[in-house]
């Protein structure tokens, strides 16, 4: 819903400024979308003279232009056919954003064809201040140069979008939204009800009401004589404000009152109108041509406007194409209906149908509000398109609300803990248009029509809460009931909240998927287990409890990449299920990185691939209070891996902790999910728990003043050897000194037999005391002794 300022202050009379009219719509409940206000988007333009304006002597079509401006006299080169001197225009000083263009302007003069121009002269599409683009602006008018260009193209009035909440249909209109604004302390309300249009003669037309149920009152009234022809400026400017575009006088003015008054209304050509005009159920085969221009089969359970020539209108949705008025309707029939909200969304959503009526009829149009809406139209066409109006016909009618609300003023204590008085109590329902009936500590409220949500005393409750101010709620914690400790987390919980921040902190966005997977995608990670079957899935493709997070997340990936997201990199903390005991289930957290090249003027960046998967797992354990030196690297585990990019993180070679690499492309291709894909997947059952660490003040160690000596080895092993293993033996050989172990080339090829391999490492000595050269050598030799023995590698000369 949209809405400009001005309009708004048509029910409204407030000192409030923009922003303060925004806070008491955030307090209201009125949740503000966007606003858009002209001044501030087109703060860096304003008017210019065009004092002369030359031929560009490099170029037929430009012209060199001196300018008078804000910033003194510019020199601008302008391409557009009607620069001319003399003119008035709109100036845009270098390094202004251009938002019809969706750039910036250089900082500095660029030289156009070897002539320096200084700035921009703009159009009307440029600006997004309008669709002409032949020229630049042309001002008519006595306009000082440096005037802000939203005054001198009248753009000054901010729109407001918000999200209307499904129980406030009331909040479609205008009106609405300055009655709740003023109970909220904004300003006062105007109510400005419709004068009821004396009319001359009764309604030619017949109305009548087959189906009262679907459709209990109908008015109508007939306008002799009118001249159909473009509504006045101040309703088109309100109507493309709200994001309609213009149509007609009559179109117009009902799409006015709509917004205005949140009470949809319809114009018919009286001309076209064959007969009584008749409010029924529909029959079976009839069909409407709508004004959308498609035809719709109509059934049984649709209310519809029928004349003798058949369907002319589905009720509360859209009219029909061959009773719309037209540029030369002269006699118009004006329908104000009120139709069943919930018949009128199930027509809607049969036929597909979306139109405003729609929207708010299914919610709940003010039933008391035809009369009223009916006059508000024929005053507004007897103004701007004359004629003659006939008496109002009226069929049916809509009981007055007889039930009042009992309120006890203790509920707003009670239920939320506000200390309201009384006085301010009466003070926000009477705003609201409450009538009051006072016995103490019980009130009679009588809601008014178009709050048809108000039925109980925590309804009232709820309104002075929400217009006192939800910020003004107490903040009382509940007490702990005695004898209670407080909750502690598990060692798995706080893994996983670790786990959470950790991923977070590497970039990684994360998501919540199904627990469930098709059985089919299932069988890519493992063997089918029926246990694991579920018997009733929310969703056929849903029907067995997964055994890997990844395939979700494969898929959760490639739909964000077909939305236009590139580079996705999701992650997931859930349970996988490998058996049908609670034994068999694990808890994981698994990532997932789909790579996209990346365009950027210092050259592409290194691509995301199964060692930068290790290298955010390493991150992950490290945060974990896990050392990566324990685990042994070794193949992947499991089926969906790719059998030449992936690895396995192992406690002992049975206890498998991670997978990590590229996921294999025939599992891919299955999901539907675009290749290379890289991920790991961790279990943090598996992990051991760490031992509480010491509080005590520990020696240092370590001595800064020895410098950390470096030896570099070469082994040649069987090329099947993983490089890890020669790291592990190799820093197990002295594990008080030896700092780290760094694998810094793998080689095979000429001088190294066939089936073999060289691994270099660099070996790093961390002495605690000063070291000579026999007691350095001795380590090494008890690395080499160990990768020897370890390994059955040889030192390589």
């Amino acid at each position: 819903m949209k809405f400009t300022l001005s309009w708004l202050n048509d029910h409204l009379v407030t000192k409030s400024s923009l922003d303060e009219i925004l806070g008491f719509m955030g307090k209201a409940g009125l949740e503000v979308e966007h606003v858009h206000d002209p001044r501030k988007a087109l703060a860096p333009f304003s008017v210019c003279k065009v004092l002369e304006a030359e031929p560009h002597p490099q170029a037929d079509k430009l012209r060199v232009c001196k300018v008078e401006t804000i910033d003194g006299v510019k020199q601008i080169v302008c391409g557009a056919p009607n620069a001319r001197a003399g003119m008035t225009a709109i100036y845009a000083p270098l390094g202004t954003w251009i938002p019809g263009l969706n750039m910036a302007l250089d900082k500095k003069p660029r030289a156009i064809r070897g002539v320096e121009s200084h700035g921009m002269m703009c159009s009307s599409r440029e600006l997004e201040a309008g669709d002409d683009h032949d020229g630049i602006i042309d001002l008519s008018g006595d306009y000082t140069v440096g005037m802000p260009a939203a005054e001198a193209l009248g753009f000054t009035d901010p729109v407001i979008d918000f999200e209307v909440t499904p129980n406030r249909p009331d909040w479609l209109g205008v009106q609405g939204i300055a009655r709740d604004l003023a109970a909220a302390g904004a300003g006062r309300f105007l109510r400005n009800d419709a004068r009821k249009v004396p009319g001359s003669g009764d309604c030619p037309v017949e109305i009548r009401l087959d189906a009262p149920e679907a459709c209990p009152m109908f008015v109508g009234a007939v306008v002799r004589g009118v001249t159909n022809g473009p509504s006045p400026d101040w309703i088109q400017v309100r109507l493309k404000a709200a994001g309609l575009q213009p149509r007609s006088l009559l179109v117009d003015i009902t799409n006015y009152i709509s917004l205005d008054r949140a009470r949809p209304l319809h114009a018919y050509d009286a001309a076209k109108l064959s007969g009584a005009v008749v409010a029924r159920l529909g029959l079976e085969g009839e069909t409407l041509e709508a004004l959308d221009g498609k035809i719709y089969p109509v059934t049984e359970d649709m209310c519809v406007i029928a004349d003798e020539s058949g369907v002319i209108g589905l009720g509360g949705v859209m009219g029909g194409q061959s009773t719309a008025v037209s540029a030369g309707t002269t006699d118009v029939f004006i329908e104000s209906a009120w139709f069943d909200p919930l018949r009128t969304a199930r027509t809607g959503r049969v036929t597909g149908i979306h139109s405003d009526a729609r929207y708010r009829f299914e919610r709940g149009v003010d039933p008391q509000s035809c009369v009223d809406g009916l006059n508000l139209a024929l005053a507004l066409i007897l103004e701007y398109g004359g004629g003659a109006a006939t008496k109002a016909r009226i069929a049916g009618n809509i009981p007055a609300r007889i039930d009042k609300v009992t309120f006890y003023r203790g509920d707003v204590d009670r239920l939320t803990g506000l200390v309201v008085k009384p006085a301010e109590m009466k003070r926000i329902l009477k705003d609201l248009e409450f009538d009051i009936e006072d016995a103490g500590d019980a009130w009679y409220l009588m809601p008014p029509s178009h709050r048809c949500d108000i039925d109980r005393s925590a309804d009232i409750v709820e309104e002075i809460a929400r217009l006192i101010g939800y910020d003004q709620l107490p903040t009382t914690s509940l007490p702990l009931r005695e004898g209670m400790k407080q909750g502690v987390a598990s060692a798995r919980q706080t893994r996983v909240a670790i786990g959470r921040r950790a991923m977070a902190a590497r970039g990684f966005l994360e998501a919540v998927t199904w627990s469930f997977m098709s059985k089919d995608h299932a069988r890519l990670f493992t063997k089918i287990d029926e246990a694991l079957t579920v018997a009733n899935p929310v969703a056929s493709e849903l029907n067995y409890m997964r055994p890997s997070a990844l395939g979700n997340l494969a898929q959760a990936a490639q739909r964000a990449a077909n939305r236009g997201e590139s580079g996705v990199r999701l992650f997931e903390a859930g349970p996988i299920y490998l058996g049908d005991g609670p034994k068999d289930q694990r808890t994981v957290i698994a990532a997932l990185v789909q790579p996209s090249a990346q365009r950027h003027w210092k050259g592409a960046a290194a691509p995301y691939d199964a060692f930068s998967a290790k290298a955010d797992l390493i991150a992950l354990l490290t945060a974990l209070g896990q050392s990566s030196d324990k685990f042994q690297v070794g193949p992947a585990t499991q089926p969906h891996w790719h059998p030449g990019q992936s690895s396995s993180l192992r406690l002992g070679p049975k206890m498998t902790v991670a997978n990590f690499g590229a996921l294999h492309p025939a599992m891919l291709k299955a999901l539907d999910v675009q290749g290379p894909v890289y991920a790991f997947e961790l279990n943090l059952n598996a992990l051991p728990v760490m031992k509480a660490k010491s509080t005590k003040t520990k020696p240092v160690l370590e001595r800064a003043d020895l410098t950390p000596i470096r030896r570099d080895l070469a082994f040649v092993v069987d090329a099947g050897v993983a490089s890890g293993d020669l790291v592990r033996h190799a820093q197990g050989a002295e594990k008080l000194l030896i700092s780290k172990v760094d694998v810094f080339d793998v080689y095979q090829g000429q001088g190294v037999p066939e089936g073999k391999k060289s691994v270099a490492f660099e070996v790093t000595i961390q002495p605690r005391e000063a070291l000579k050269d026999d007691q350095i050598q001795s380590i090494m030799d008890r690395v080499i002794a160990s990768v020897s023995k370890g390994t059955g590698g040889l030192l390589r000369g």
